[in-house]
């Protein structure tokens, strides 16, 4: 069996937990989040995780307020971030946050931002 690789970079998707959405909501949001994160990270840690694989780790995170405290604690570290809200035509009303997309970035950046939440 080969060698596990080492991934130095990934991406983090998170989800709130506390809304009662669909699993196919979740994974559109979860995907609007990546491709949002991804537009909004520098030249050279998008090409370094492309390069890797494009790791990607999905996290619960418990509440709107959570959410928006990750998001300013990953700025600070000089994360992107994209906060995804919802148009609201199926399951959720307009405007609904629903999603906050990290990186890509180094794995040990965000590891001190999201060491702390579980897997989905």
């Amino acid at each position: 069996m080969p060698p596990e690789p080492e991934f130095r970079y990934k991406q983090c998707l998170l989800i709130r937990a506390d809304l009662k959405i669909s699993c196919g909501k979740r994974c559109a949001q979860l995907a609007h989040a990546a491709v949002g994160a991804y537009e909004h990270a520098s030249k050279d840690d998008r090409r370094a995780w492309f390069a890797e694989g494009q790791k990607k780790v999905v996290l619960k995170v418990p509440s709107l307020q959570a959410l928006y405290e990750l998001k300013v604690i990953a700025e600070r570290q000089g994360i992107s971030t994209a906060l995804i809200q919802d148009a609201g035509l199926t399951e959720v009303e307009p405007g609904t946050v629903t999603a906050l997309g990290l990186g890509p970035a180094r794995s040990e950046v965000l590891d001190r931002v999201t060491g702390g939440l579980s897997l989905l």
